[in-house]
Parts: C-alpha cells; structure tokens; sequence
C-alpha cells in the first residue's frame, strides 16, 4: 500500500478534507444548471428545451468521462488525470461564465461535465494513500459527499443567480473549482508502483456512445415525444452499442471496466442498488422543486421562488451528511447486512411524506430530511462493498463504473418524473393536475420497495448460483465484513469471482 512518509504529515492530514472539498465541487458543479434553466432561456431567448441542454450536456460528458477517467486512475498517473480533470472543469467554468452566447455557455458545460468523474479517483486516492481504518472511513464520506453536494448545489446557486444573474453563478463554480485544482496540486500524493496498462479506446467509444444514446432518450423523451420512432431507434441502437460493449469486454486483455469482477454477489448488489436508488433519489427531488414553485392558483403547490425551492433542499444534504455518523452504529448494533434494505426504507417513508404531507413546507422540509438520511445511509455503504471486493488495481475503474449507474439512475429518475406529470397535463394547459404528484410519488415508494427486496435477495441468489458452479461462496460473511470493514477493518475475507481460485481482500494492518 502507498503511505505517505514522514515529513508529508502535513499533507496526510489535509489530505481527506482536500478530496472531500474536491468531490464537493464536482457535486455543487453538475447542479450549477438546473435552477437557472428558466432564466438561460430568457437571458440567451433559447426555449426551454434548448435551455434544459445546459444540465443535459454536464450529465452526458460525465456518463463518458467517468469510466474512462476511472480506469486512467487505476495506473500510475493517477494524480496527473485528477489534476488534469480539474483543470478542464476549471476552464469550463470560466468558459460558461463568459457573456459569448448559449453555444459556449454550453461547451463550457459540456467541459464541466469532465469533473464529474473525479469522485471514484478520490476515492481510490484515499484507498491507497491512508492508513486502512482512516481510508475507509474517508470512503464512505466522500460517496456521502456527492449526494450532499447536489442538495447544497441547488439553494446556493438558485441564490446567486437571482441576486446577481446567470453569469455570476458560473463565475462562482469557476472560483471554487480553481481553489480545489490548487490544493489539490499542493496535497495530492503521487501515484508509485501501478503498472501501465494500454487504454482501451474501443471499449471507451462503445460505453460512450451507448451512454450518451440512452441518456439521450431520457432527457429528451418529453420533447420528442415517448411514442416516436426516433426516440426508439435511439434506444434500440443504444442497446445494441451495450451488448457490444459487453461482448467486447469480455474478450479484451486489457478492458475498460472488468466486468467479471463486477458479478460478485457483493459488487452487483451495490452497482443496482445505485443505479435504482439514483432513480428514486432523483425522482423526489425533482418532485418536490416543481411542487414548491408551482402557482397556488393552481389548487396546490406553494407559489415559492427558485430560491425557497433550493432551500427545501437543505435538509437533505444536512442529514445525508449525518448519515455518515449513523452507518457505524447501525453496522455495530445491527445485522451489517441490513444497512442497504434499512436505508431504502428510510427513504420509502420520506416518499410516503411527501405523498402525504405535500401541501405544507414543513411537511417537504421533513420529507426532504428524511430522504437525506435514506440516502445516505444507502450511498455510504456502497463504495466500501465495492473497494473491499475487488483487487486494488480494478479500484477506481469499478467505483467509476457504480457511479455511471447512479448517474443513469439519476437521468431515469427525472425523466420518469416529466413524463408522469406530463401524462397529467391537460391538453391546453401548462402544468399537471395535483394527481399526477400522487401517482408519481406511489412509482417512487414502489421503486424503493422494488431496490430493498433487490438489496435482500440479490445477494443471495448470487451465492446459490455459485454454489451450483463449484464456487465457494460464504455470501452472508462477505456482506458482513465488508461493510464492518467501511467502519471498523478487521480480519481477512475471501472474495471468489466466477473462474477465479479465492483472491484475498487484505484487511486493516496488512498490505494491500
């Protein structure tokens, strides 16, 4: 394992507070556009639908950029790509906070969007580069980090750009993001003994342009229209670059993502898990900023600002943060392996507030708080799952995969959003009845059933298959250590892949 030596004291310690700071950023960074979509539309006279391409294009880069940065970061230029990255975000900002027009409003976006593939390079950075019980720790609140950071993202910039205009936002994301590039430079350690592997550029092209044609197809569903043979081609071709995507993968020496150390129970569980509780994450929060702001005239909603709609928002960062303190407990005095189902519920009940307490801003502000903690218990466990069941070497490449699921996660989830309420818009009219934030909010408690059964017997299912393939799988024991592991670090867990002998996972005390 990497350590940093002696005289770098200094340095290990602002190390954690660095890499939360950057992820922090990245966060705060990808939800600079969705608060300020109505007022890009009105400053650069673009509709709406062009306008919604100032959050869509930072989503589709990042879909891209994040594997590839992922498995870039698992060689010995780790810190290289890192700072690399964040001088493209930095560059982007600057770029979208120029008056030149929307076109380079949305290249800068677009250059933005590279950022948020720093996550899983953060978070094998402090894999590597800290004492075993500190790395897993910082592990967990770095995954937190992200999640909170949306939540912050939204009151902060909504604030700004109606105090000060759009410009003023980015010139915002611009500053915090060339503060992060420098103390970055100035802590991050360098990356020794990695072995140099040749990119896989097919692999790279194929997940690209799978990622892009179906983040497409989510984002833009509302504007072509569900039913439209576009729409449908696109996806079908998607699908299509998908299994090629596989299929290649699965035959190349050196690949993008390896995909077969992604089938242990304990990796596949936390990879749905973010993908489906990105959807049901994303799908409250988009429901509660459209219901705050919508007209009281209507027969509901609250008729509040951008602004106040952001502030709803804070609660769920506050306790996804705090959620950070609770996993420990919970894995302590609880069954390890129910902190992923105890999480989803948490998170089905702030769906249920909302279904039931809409009307009242302290009854979204619960709801919302709620949600945070739901979350965040179930983000908090995953990297850790993730980090203790592969080798090092697949590290990042594997953390970045888990969080391109969550970002497809997050698209379905806000596309599932528009087309419920857009099925509850009466013809001639602009915004849905109150009926189509009840439906929506039953898929969402659904969804949250749906991924806490998944949580439960996923796992299992997984053991029984390789069992019945000669694998020697102890399923219940690999949960359990690994998120003990993510809080305390003890002993020695063997992790099997399928065709592989047992591959140790070394625990605290022992070189990785």
């Amino acid at each position: 394992m990497e350590t940093l030596t002696g005289r770098s004291t200094r340095r290990e310690r602002a190390l954690v507070p660095v890499l939360v700071f950057l992820s922090a950023v990245v966060a705060v960074i990808s939800s600079l556009g969705a608060p300020m979509i109505p007022t890009i539309a009105t400053v650069d006279h673009v509709p709406l639908s062009e306008a919604q391409w100032s959050l869509t294009v930072t989503m589709l880069v990042g879909a891209v950029s994040t594997p590839v940065l992922g498995r870039l970061g698992d060689g010995p230029a780790r810190r290289t790509v890192t700072l690399s990255a964040a001088a493209v975000v930095v560059v982007g900002s600057v770029l979208a906070a120029l008056p030149l027009g929307f076109g380079w409003l949305v290249a800068g976006r677009a250059l933005q969007g590279v950022g948020l593939g720093l996550t899983p390079l953060a978070i094998a950075t402090a894999r590597d580069s800290l004492p075993t019980a500190a790395s897993r720790s910082a592990v967990a609140l770095l995954s937190i980090t992200t999640v909170a950071g949306v939540g912050l993202g939204y009151p902060i910039t909504g604030l700004i750009a109606e105090s000060f205009g759009i410009h003023a936002g980015f010139w915002f994301g611009a500053v915090i993001s060339a503060l992060a590039l420098v103390l970055a430079a100035l802590v991050l350690p360098p990356t020794t003994g990695r072995e140099r592997r040749p990119p896989d550029a097919l692999g790279a092209v194929l997940l690209g342009l799978a990622l892009v044609g179906l983040l497409l197809v989510l984002s833009e569903g509302e504007t072509w229209g569900w039913a439209g043979a576009r729409l449908w081609t696109m996806a079908a071709v998607s699908v299509l670059l998908l299994i090629g995507w596989i299929w290649h993968e699965l035959r190349t020496a050196h690949p993008l993502v390896d995909l077969r150390s992604l089938t242990s129970p304990v990796v596949l569980t936390a990879d749905v898990a973010g993908l489906v509780a990105g959807v049901g994450m994303y799908l409250l929060m988009s429901l509660v900023i459209r219901y705050v702001q919508t007209p009281t005239g209507t027969g509901y909603g609250l008729g509040a600002s951008v602004v106040i709609a952001g502030l709803v928002l804070l609660p769920f960062s506050a306790f996804s943060l705090l959620s950070g303190k609770v996993v420990p407990v919970l894995a302590r005095r609880t069954t390890p392996a129910l902190v992923l189902p105890l999480g989803c519920t948490v998170s089905l009940v702030s769906t249920l507030f909302f279904l039931f307490a809409r009307d009242h801003l302290w009854g979204l502000l619960v709801a919302m708080g709620i949600a945070g903690l739901g979350v965040g218990c179930t983000f908090a466990v995953m990297p850790g799952l993730i980090v203790n069941a592969v080798p090092a070497h697949e590290v990042g490449s594997a953390v970045s995969f888990n969080q391109v699921l969550r970002y497809v996660g997050y698209s379905t989830g806000s596309a599932l959003c528009g087309a419920v309420l857009q099925a509850h818009t009466e013809p001639g009219r602009q915004l849905p009845t109150d009926d189509g934030y009840r439906d929506a909010a039953l898929i969402g408690c659904a969804v949250w059933v749906v991924i806490g059964l998944v949580t439960i017997v996923l796992p299992r299912l997984s053991a029984v298959t390789a069992s019945r393939r000669g694998a020697l799988v102890d399923e219940e024991l690999m949960v359990d250590e690994s998120i003990v592991d993510g809080v305390a670090g003890e002993s020695e867990v063997p992790v099997l892949r399928a065709g592989e002998s047992e591959v140790p996972v070394l625990r605290a005390g022992a070189e990785r």
